[in-house]
């Protein structure tokens, strides 16, 4: 038989069908997962699943964008701003089970995916942005926006697609829109390649102790964490520390061996920077390199610039203005915190100077000499069970929102608990899944996604989830929260509210799609009410007896909570003037990492004690992504607006004041349906003022 083009084309559709037919019956993503919530089929999802998944996520893309092309009718906002944020439906759900499990339990096999996944979906990313028709159609509503009578919801979406797609290539030439793919590409494989070295890093380094006497100090709970390490490590009898943070920081806390406390700490500031197949060093060069011909592409002289022209603070010299309101007065108290450390190490016949694996042990001995405070007699009081009921009480009480445990649903890993939220009328809200212990393969730090974004057009619900580092349970004790873990804790809590209350009609302003500088507010005002007596009392119990906080003891966590901000702010501002530094560069030819590092901290005169909070090499950040770079210092400029919200509450007498927590209510609800600066005064009552985080810091005197 004469196969004719016609036959052919038949034959090769029936087969695509029977292929494609298969992949469905097989593959998890390529149907209705048909499980509670919406929730991903985690039991039925392998590996090998997500890169076919993918690819036929972007093909299906690609066939809705070209329909909006498509379209003979006049572009409007419905047919073109709507159905462009409802498009990509099945992308967006298998990248963000691909992204979450990427980094709560990477595997080798998922780093090789991810290397050839992240330069597939920037590019797949680039196609669209870049696509003239399409932007044709955005700007053909974009020009007519005021004739339009469109509502400030859906003007704030218009506006955000046309700036969106005009600061990734819309109106660039040709010429400058293949480098710009270029350009993005390769940041995707150095960005990938720089998380992965830390993973790594933290993997490969251990502390191995094999004389109990090295031990002296620490606190039981962390003792007993570091032999069951040890034990599935095959050295039962002996004790494992790690980089993670449960590990790394009781133990610079507590242990009384400074000879270990030098070895683990080394460790640490030098992640990904050891001169060995995971150094980060060269990667940060060409990350630079790379971003700053971005910038250039646009009309920007460095990327500091590109970064800040769209969000609240409109430029570097802005947030660096911010900084260094903070910067100075933390440092000037840092070198009263050392003096008194000193102090004490004098005292006691030590004849060293205090160096930085020192600090937190002695700031931890002055804080117990001045106040009486025992951080580990503080810890029984806050099981992370215990901890979770408080931010549901939180959450309750503020927006009368309830958590209900489900079980019995796809979860990913064992550590996985699953929650439905209902709303005062006892409705679905969302559902919530947090993931709180440390473990191989998990990335450090603590955050909050989305497995689903809410989208009011279709009347989806978000599921959130929050994930941790946080010290394991053992079989003697529940997991103990250090006070940062607690705070750790309502923070990113914060920012699942913020995604959970969401009431926006559209995806794009749901949730935690606002300004980069804007999105930190809602965790870090919740972090506010760890501490306040009235909640404290209705969470804080003794994980032996059930006793509640004593009323003793919630004092001195009072009056000793502005004790060591000095370290804290200058850790932590040092990193976002170091962020800032790095991104206003322009020649990156023969920059060092370390002597640019010491350059930026002689400059701004940091302490020789007090280390940046994150070390270029291991600074995820600002260098695993694109998604706090040259923006770091959005945690100081959201604790202005934190701190300040705060007082809005303490000024009426109550924490809980219902007629505040509904005007803040709204703020969550809204997204971005509205400028965050009005939303913000809506709230208020005022602008913010930056005297309310020195306050809040202790920093004002």
């Amino acid at each position: 038989m004469k196969l004719t083009k016609q036959t052919a084309t038949s034959l090769l559709t029936a087969g695509m069908l029977a292929i494609a037919a298969t992949m469905n019956a097989t593959n998890p993503f390529l149907s209705d997962y048909n499980t509670p919530f919406n929730i991903p089929p985690f039991e039925r999802i392998t590996e090998n699943d997500y890169m076919p998944a993918l690819k036929a996520g972007m093909e299906q893309h690609n066939k809705e964008i070209q329909a909006i092309i498509d379209n003979p009718e006049t572009a409007t906002f419905e047919n073109t701003i709507v159905a462009l944020d409802n498009a990509g439906q099945l992308l967006e759900n298998v990248s963000l089970a691909f992204n979450s499990i990427y980094e709560a339990m990477s595997t080798p096999r998922l780093q090789e995916i991810g290397t050839e996944v992240f330069p597939m979906l920037s590019s797949h990313s680039d196609e669209i942005m870049m696509n003239d028709k399409l932007f044709a159609r955005i700007k053909t509503v974009y020009d007519n926006r005021q004739s339009l009578n469109l509502t400030t919801p859906q003007k704030r979406l218009l506006e955000k697609y046309y700036k969106d797609f005009a600061r990734n290539g819309a109106l660039l030439s040709d010429e400058k829109k293949a480098e710009l793919k270029k350009i993005n590409e390769e940041l995707s494989k150095l960005n990938q390649k720089f998380g992965d070295n830390i993973v790594k890093g933290i993997n490969n380094w251990k502390l191995v102790i094999d004389n109990k006497a090295d031990l002296a100090g620490l606190p039981q709970s962390s003792i007993d964490v570091a032999a069951e390490e040890a034990a599935a490590a095959g050295m039962p009898g002996k004790w494992i520390f790690t980089l993670q943070a449960p590990s790394r920081l009781p133990f610079l806390t507590y242990c009384d061996n400074r000879q270990l406390r030098e070895r683990l700490f080394t460790a640490y500031i030098n992640l990904a920077n050891t001169g060995e197949e995971n150094d980060n060093k060269a990667l940060i060069n060409q990350i630079l390199t790379l971003r700053t011909k971005k910038a250039k592409l646009f009309g920007f002289n460095n990327y500091a610039e590109y970064a800040t022209d769209n969000v609240m603070a409109k430029t570097p010299a802005a947030a660096e203005e911010l900084l260094m309101k903070v910067w100075k007065p933390a440092v000037a108290k840092s070198h009263e915190e050392i003096a008194d450390m000193q102090a004490y190490v004098d005292r006691h016949g030590g004849n060293f100077k205090i160096a930085g694996w020192d600090y937190y042990y002695y700031a931890d001995k002055v804080k117990q000499e001045r106040f009486n405070f025992d951080e580990n007699e503080v810890r029984a009081y806050f099981p992370i069970e215990s901890v979770r009921q408080g931010i549901f009480r939180m959450a309750e009480r503020l927006y009368g929102i309830t958590f209900k445990e489900v079980e019995n649903v796809p979860i990913y890993h064992p550590d996985v608990k699953v929650y439905e939220v209902l709303d005062s009328e006892s409705k679905h809200l969302a559902t919530f899944m947090t993931d709180y212990y440390a473990r191989r393969g998990k990335r450090q730090g603590a955050w909050m996604f989305v497995f689903q974004e809410a989208n009011g057009t279709k009347d989806i619900r978000p599921i959130v989830y929050n994930v941790g580092n946080f010290t394991k349970p053992t079989a003697d004790s529940p997991s103990l929260l250090t006070i940062d873990e607690v705070e750790t804790m309502f923070h990113e809590f914060g920012h699942g509210l913020h995604g959970m209350l969401t009431r926006s009609q559209y995806k794009g302003n749901a949730g935690t799609n606002v300004d980069r500088d804007f999105v930190e507010f809602p965790s870090q005002l919740h972090e506010h009410w760890m501490f306040e007596p009235e909640l404290l009392k209705e969470y804080a119990r003794h994980y032996r007896t059930g006793e509640v906080i004593p009323d003793a003891l919630v004092r001195k966590l009072i009056e000793s909570s502005k004790f060591n901000q000095g370290f804290a702010n200058t850790e932590l501002v040092g990193a976002a003037l170091l962020d800032l530094k790095w991104h206003q560069l322009t020649d990156l030819e023969g920059i060092n990492a370390a002597e640019f590092e010491r350059s930026v901290a002689e400059s701004l005169g940091m302490p020789e004690q007090i280390p940046f909070r994150y070390r270029s090499t291991y600074f995820n950040h600002i260098f695993s992504s694109d998604g706090y770079a040259a923006g770091y210092y959005t945690y100081i400029w959201a604790q202005v607006l934190d701190c300040d919200g705060f007082e809005v509450f303490q000024k009426t007498g109550n924490v809980f004041d219902p007629a505040t927590a509904a005007r803040l209510k709204h703020v969550l609800e809204s997204g971005n349906d509205e400028d965050p600066m009005t939303l913000y005064e809506g709230f208020a009552g005022h602008r913010p003022d930056a005297g309310a985080l020195l306050r809040d810091k202790g920093l004002d005197k």
